[in-house]
């Protein structure tokens, strides 16, 4: 059945239908050739699936970072991260990466930096002269850093899957996801150095404090979120709620860049994404069943307990598994689909769940940036009029930083765990 079922998803994946109908019309064909269940148990599944009190903060955010995107947030921390560099060599491409950083502490969505940050920074890098391939790949890179710095959609979901505290997994991700935005700057600042790629306008101090002072409002999002559910005031459901109130706020009545005429098109767009995002959740969870059904998991558990791998290359492993299947499999999906079956693996070496979220997160985040899925690839090349070859070869190097960073987290756990 559940060969079945796995072969049923590659090939409807392979004829370009959704991923959500792919695994659902998967499951079905298991279900009607391949059992004697009832096929009304998959539809009780997945309603299952998303009936959810914690995932309701995942439209929650997916609207708050929405709404600051209109409401000129992503603008001011783009000035933001231009009074922090100024003319440094490659200044342009570090403030994308800042940008990036910052407004990923306030989407909690890749494809959502990218749009937000990159629609402003793609075309001012080409302006300067910057490479097209460059800095497309530059802004898919970046935008990845939103679902590793807090608050994060795939973390909120695997907090779900694993039954782990969401707010522990936030505090976790902070310093992964400074490490990989600082790395990314790093490896951009020597590459514009040798192409001899100009920073931006020279600044000043008061320069810096004039831009913080205009985009502070922005940036105090994320610490009233993290402050809130660490104090008990509110948790990470409400949270989400509390970020969407607090956002229309600044953005209509403070920066008063978002109209009332503009609500509309903001509700229905991340509509569309929630729903999206939740129908795959739902989808996955009746392929998650039917595993745990099959006793797949415990399966898999058996055959690398008896191939006697110890916790460093059992890690190994399990980055290498998930780098192949996050260049096929939509992050959300994976999360739920992949837990279930590396929990109990997880437990019999005694590996810190919390410090296996990071890695299972950053590990599929660059499967944002991998074909034929490459989420952030896809966007990103919406920005600008170069090929998608192009584009992946330029991401290749980006990437090698990242398996790198990733790597330090695996093995330095203190990374992810040192304020949790």
């Amino acid at each position: 059945m559940t060969s079945a079922m796995f072969l049923s998803m590659l090939v409807l994946v392979f004829f370009n239908l959704p991923l959500a109908l792919a695994i659902t019309f998967a499951c079905i064909t298991a279900f009607v050739f391949f059992s004697d269940m009832p096929t009304f148990v998959s539809v009780q599944r997945m309603f299952t699936g998303i009936d959810s009190f914690p995932l309701m903060s995942i439209p929650f955010f997916l609207l708050a970072g929405k709404i600051m995107e209109k409401g000129g947030v992503s603008t001011r921390l783009v000035n933001l991260g231009a009074s922090i560099v100024g003319s440094t060599p490659g200044g342009l491409a570090i403030i994308a990466l800042l940008a990036s950083m910052f407004f990923a502490s306030i989407s909690g969505s890749a494809p959502a930096t990218v749009v937000a940050i990159g629609s402003i920074m793609v075309p001012a890098m080409i302006k300067a002269g910057y490479d097209k391939g460059f800095s497309v790949a530059l802004m898919a890179v970046g935008g990845t850093i939103g679902v590793i710095i807090p608050p994060s959609i795939p973390f909120v979901v695997y907090g779900i899957s694993a039954n782990v505290s969401i707010g522990d997994l936030f505090i976790a991700g902070i310093v992964p996801g400074i490490f990989v935005g600082i790395s990314l700057i790093v490896y951009s600042f020597i590459y514009s150095k040798k192409r001899g790629y100009r920073g931006g306008n020279p600044t000043s101090f008061s320069n810096f404090l004039c831009c913080l002072r205009k985009s502070l409002l922005g940036l105090a999002m994320p610490i009233i979120i993290l402050g809130g559910i660490y104090s008990g005031v509110f948790t990470p459901t409400e949270s989400g709620a509390i970020a969407c109130v607090y956002g229309l706020v600044i953005s209509m009545f403070v920066y008063k860049e978002l109209r009332f005429s503009d609500l509309k098109d903001v509700f229905v767009s991340s509509g569309l994404t929630s729903s999206m995002v939740l129908l795959i959740i739902g989808a996955a969870n009746i392929m998650g069943w039917v595993l745990t059904t099959e006793q797949f998991p415990q399966q898999v558990s058996n055959f690398i307990a008896g191939a006697g791998a110890d916790k460093i290359w059992l890690l190994l492993a399990i980055n290498a598994v998930l780098l192949f299947i996050g260049t096929f499999l939509e992050l959300n999906a994976a999360i739920i689909l992949l837990v279930p079956i590396f929990l109990p693996i997880l437990a019999s070496e005694g590996v810190n769940l919390i410090h296996f979220g990071v890695i299972m997160i950053t590990n599929l985040a660059i499967g944002l940036l991998t074909p034929p899925l490459g989420v952030n690839l896809f966007v990103a090349k919406s920005l600008s009029d170069t090929t998608l070859a192009i584009v992946i070869r330029k991401v290749f190097p980006l990437l090698l930083v990242m398996i790198v960073d990733l790597l330090l987290f695996t093995f330095l756990p203190k990374i992810s765990l040192i304020f949790v």
